[in-house]
């Protein structure tokens, strides 16, 4: 297979913040994953260390929280000040298990700061009030004498804190409220008006967007909410078949693997519908998407609580990844945001924990070799690659995206295939001194880390020859690859 790569041509920027990530209150993400209260497990304020450690070699660019469902039924008061005092509550969305409010504004920001990540927070629209989520931004963000300021101050942080992103709600069109269309734009509006900038920076507000392929939902909102919104999110998820039909995480046949490939590049159908909307009433772009939930969500691991939606991560998971972030690579025109489901212990997970154990996923690897795209100009390249018919749907064999930042390029591919691998000749228009390659593979598509073989995937160098201005590899079966020139 042959790939042409013209440097020349830039073709506008990958935004930093589509490699972003979210975390909920959602089964053993926050509690047990990243926050800890037993001094057995190495922490800073509570941030247990092996799992911030690993973290930031992703250099993660942006974090959601609270939610999620999660979001729609917080209320933000619950988790400040003393946590002895503070109030606990039923998370009903997730488990029915007790929440404390332990992990609150203050330590969420804590977490932001060590992991490097700007913070975006999702406010409560469903069963909240428009003060509640006005006296929420006062108190983050305000810098001068009030009494909201002050009381942050009484807490513990003088100075405030730098917030970009706010999301307005959460799929209120489901476990946030479920509202139709025409109710939630008219709310988005009167809730965004309170919304206000004290800062120096204004707020970059998200109004809750569509489920999957839900024009209506979009269309409404682009006729009643205009440029009133900074973007509108998208929620789109992976299954093997269906909502009904998940798939189990890590035992899966052929047939369970060609359509988990099959389902995520749907994801570039479903941006292509909406974008066709926001192109016709925003034809200038003003508006971004913001894909703020994705990711594959499988069946439970069994004997786990089905609320924790706890799942194992496989090769398989690795593969769906690198086809979902070029499809974000190739509408970066609209696409400026994406946060994959979850960050730690949930669905598509970077990190798993179990008490003092980590592991990293195969996932990981993915966001941790792909990252030098990020904020990259994307170049143009040129290549014919042969497609997978499965079920009546076309897969390309192997995807491709390159990028370019700081004189340096960042080559990103995979090969799905099951059967064969694939010798590839790169041809490049100008010269580079040095070509590096990584590459994640594994012998069977349902290998996978665990506690107790963590490494049984895990990258490895790649054998680049860079001649002239021409590189060749090859690809093994069912791999991701990352070449970077120098």
């Amino acid at each position: 297979m042959k790939i042409t790569l013209n440097t020349a041509e830039k073709q506008g920027k990958i935004s930093k913040y589509i490699y972003g990530q979210f975390a909920e209150h959602l089964g053993r993400c926050i509690y047990g994953g990243i926050y800890v209260e037993d001094g057995d497990i190495p922490n800073v304020n509570g941030m247990r260390c092996d799992v911030i450690n690993a973290l930031k070699e992703l250099h993660i660019p942006v974090l959601r929280w609270p939610g999620g469902c999660f979001a729609d039924d917080y209320h933000w008061r619950d988790g400040i000040g003393e946590k002895e005092s503070r109030p606990y509550m039923v998370n009903t969305n997730w488990g029915g298990v007790v929440e404390n409010n332990h992990f609150g504004t203050h330590e969420f920001f804590e977490l932001c700061e060590q992991l490097g990540a700007e913070p975006y927070i999702c406010g409560n629209v469903g069963s909240g009030t428009v003060r509640e989520m006005r006296d929420w931004v006062e108190y983050m963000t305000f810098g001068g004498d009030s009494p909201l300021a002050n009381e942050r101050r009484k807490n513990g942080r003088e100075e405030p804190w730098k917030l970009k992103f706010f999301g307005v709600g959460n799929e209120n069109w489901g476990c946030g409220g479920n509202m139709r269309a025409e109710y939630y734009a008219d709310e988005y509006r009167r809730y965004a008006v309170f919304i206000r900038d004290y800062g120096d920076e204004p707020i970059y507000k998200i109004a809750g967007g569509p489920n999957e392929d839900d024009a209506y939902w979009t269309e409404t909102l682009m006729k009643i909410i205009g440029d009133k919104a900074a973007a509108i999110s998208l929620h789109n998820y992976t299954y093997e078949t269906d909502w009904k039909n998940k798939g189990r995480a890590a035992d899966f046949t052929e047939k369970g693997y060609y359509d988990t490939m099959a389902n995520s590049m749907r994801m570039d159908s479903v941006i292509a519908l909406h974008k066709e909307i926001m192109d016709r009433y925003d034809p200038e772009g003003k508006i971004d998407l913001v894909v703020d939930e994705w990711g594959n969500w499988f069946d439970v691991e069994a004997g786990t609580n089905p609320g924790f939606l706890y799942q194992q991560n496989t090769m398989r998971d690795a593969m769906s990844a690198v086809l979902i972030l070029h499809i974000f690579h190739k509408h970066r025109d609209r696409v400026k945001m994406a946060n994959i489901a979850q960050m730690v212990n949930v669905l598509q997970a970077m990190v798993l924990t179990e008490g003092e154990k980590m592991v990293l996923t195969p996932t990981y690897h993915v966001f941790r070799m792909m990252k030098g795209h990020m904020d990259g100009e994307v170049l143009d390249i040129s290549y014919d690659t042969e497609t997978i018919e499965h079920g009546g749907a076309k897969i390309p064999k192997v995807s491709v995206s390159a990028s370019e930042k700081d004189g340096e390029v960042t080559l990103s591919l995979c090969n799905v295939s099951l059967e064969d691998g694939e010798d590839i000749e790169i041809s490049l228009d100008r010269r580079f001194k040095e070509a590096v390659g990584e590459v994640l593979t594994s012998p069977s598509m349902t290998d996978c880390n665990t506690f107790d073989a963590p490494s049984t995937v895990e990258p490895k160098a790649l054998d680049v020859s860079l001649d002239g201005e021409s590189v060749k590899l090859t690809l093994p079966k069912m791999s991701a690859a990352v070449i970077t020139l120098k």
